[in-house]
């Protein structure tokens, strides 16, 4: 009988996009990878491994390169390329060969063209463009072709619809937890690829982005490397460090008191699930553990969730209807002061601490987590209206942020500006009845002269090298 793909499809995490029974006569299963980049710990990677030895076919990973995506420059192109030797290097450790194409000869459907798999697997991205890409994918293969959810511990489709805060989603995913937060079998292909003499591969040594034109203004970020191996070194020093106290200082800017993965979560160099099951492992106060994992599971997937069932993510259409009317009702209110999007980029307010934040941004490609819901607010306040202070935040965070152009961007940004998942609070103006924060509030919360002082310091390093 010959193998159908929905009845290997059955993990929730897997979306069957064209169905229909293998091709008998294709040289191995293709393994699209676009958003999970790494060998660990990786479910659509699992699956195509899986379906591989099922059929009795090897199993190839393609990874196609483009200079594509908004505000995307050499910043983010150089931490993904940072990370391709690790995932060359678990590719094969797991027996799965690897076709690594750049621009412009990055085409799924020039692969799949010269490789003729039996079918072929993907990863997911809820944003919107790579979507399209997985839709058009769908639509001109002539193979069977899957997706599979790599990107959350808890499937995001499992949500079922835009959950309004983490109280609502948190019990939802707590009740799948003892399903999905187990280890990852991490199995290897029982036949290994022999690439066709004629087919091209570039390097990994290779210069991959020569000739794109991509924007170089924002250059690599020098406190972050890509790969899965760094990513690793990172969280074992997160929990030999600083988990221990990791709720206490979580909140503090002066301190390095947190994980700083997101860069790697983003890029898929790290799953989630390694990261929980290393925290879990952790001889840590489970209190701390608890916090940690409220923000790497509960709030991050709920990010996913608002992005996944809410066309309208990165604008303020997609804000709740009493966010919008409350700032439409303030939208004229008059402005004490006004910047432009030049002046916010160059980090020329009159405030210190927000100022010291937007070149934290600007410097490392990451910004500590509590300052982000206060640098959002200040733009609010700061530009002519709502509308053009969520674009801005956008296009800033997306520009120099690592994990820019990710769900938790776009939720922390309309949390900020538009209200997601918040409440209405006191009215005032600008505002309205959107959460109010001030320089002196955030101040009296921790040391933010010691943290000003800190990117003062970095900055003058900076400028003498």
């Amino acid at each position: 009988m010959p193998f159908s793909l929905e009845s290997l499809c059955s993990d929730p995490r897997a979306c069957v996009r064209r169905g229909g029974a293998a091709d008998p006569e294709g040289t191995c299963v293709l393994y699209w990878v676009e958003r999970a980049q790494r060998a660990l710990d990786n479910p659509a990677l699992d699956l195509a491994i899986r379906i591989g030895n099922e059929i009795g076919k090897p199993v190839v990973a393609f990874l196609g390169l483009a200079p594509r995506g908004p505000y995307a420059n050499l910043r983010h192109y150089q931490f993904l390329t940072e990370g391709l030797a690790d995932l060359a290097a678990g590719l094969r450790q797991r027996n799965v060969g690897f076709l690594l194409r750049s621009w412009p000869e990055h085409s799924l459907l020039r692969a799949c063209e010269e490789l003729r798999p039996s079918l072929v697997v993907g990863d997911e991205n809820p944003l919107r463009e790579p979507e399209r890409w997985r839709e058009k994918a769908a639509r001109a293969l002539r193979v069977p072709f899957c997706t599979v959810d790599a990107d959350a511990i808890v499937p995001s489709r499992l949500m079922e619809k835009q959950q309004y805060s983490a109280r609502t989603i948190r019990p939802r995913i707590h009740a799948r937890l003892g399903e999905f937060l187990v280890p990852s079998e991490n199995p290897s292909a029982r036949r290994r690829w022999k690439p066709p003499a004629k087919l091209t591969s570039r390097s990994i040594a290779d210069d991959l982005l020569d000739g794109w034109k991509i924007p170089r203004s924002v250059g690599p970020a020098s406190t972050f490397r890509g790969g899965t191996r760094e990513g690793l070194r990172l969280l074992r020093e997160f929990i030999a460090r600083k988990l221990g106290d990791y709720a206490d200082r979580r909140n503090h800017p002066e301190f390095d008191g947190t994980s700083r993965l997101s860069p790697y979560l983003h890029f898929g160099q790290l799953g989630p699930l390694t990261v929980a099951l290393a925290v879990q492992r952790a001889s840590a106060p489970t209190e701390q553990k608890e916090a940690f994992l409220e923000q790497l599971i509960v709030r991050r997937e709920l990010a996913v969730n608002f992005v996944r069932f809410n066309p309208d993510y990165d604008s303020l259409d997609g804000a709740p209807a009493w966010a919008r009317r409350t700032l439409a009702e303030h939208s004229r209110d008059p402005r004490e002061t006004i910047y432009s999007e030049k002046q916010l980029e160059n980090a020329e307010t009159h405030d210190l601490l927000w100022n010291a934040a937007q070149k934290q941004m600007t410097i490392t490609g990451w910004m500590h987590n509590y300052l982000r819901m206060y640098w959002a607010k200040k733009i609010l306040e700061w530009t002519r209206s709502p509308e053009e202070a969520f674009q801005i935040a956008v296009r800033l965070n997306d520009t120099y942020e690592l994990d820019g152009r990710d769900p938790n961007g776009y939720e922390g940004i309309a949390w900020a500006i538009a209200g997601k998942s918040d409440r209405p609070w006191f009215e005032r103006p600008i505002f309205g009845t959107i959460r109010y924060m001030s320089a002196g509030g955030v101040s009296r919360k921790f040391d933010a002269r010691g943290y000003i002082r800190q990117i003062e310091k970095m900055e003058r390093s900076r400028g003498e090298r």
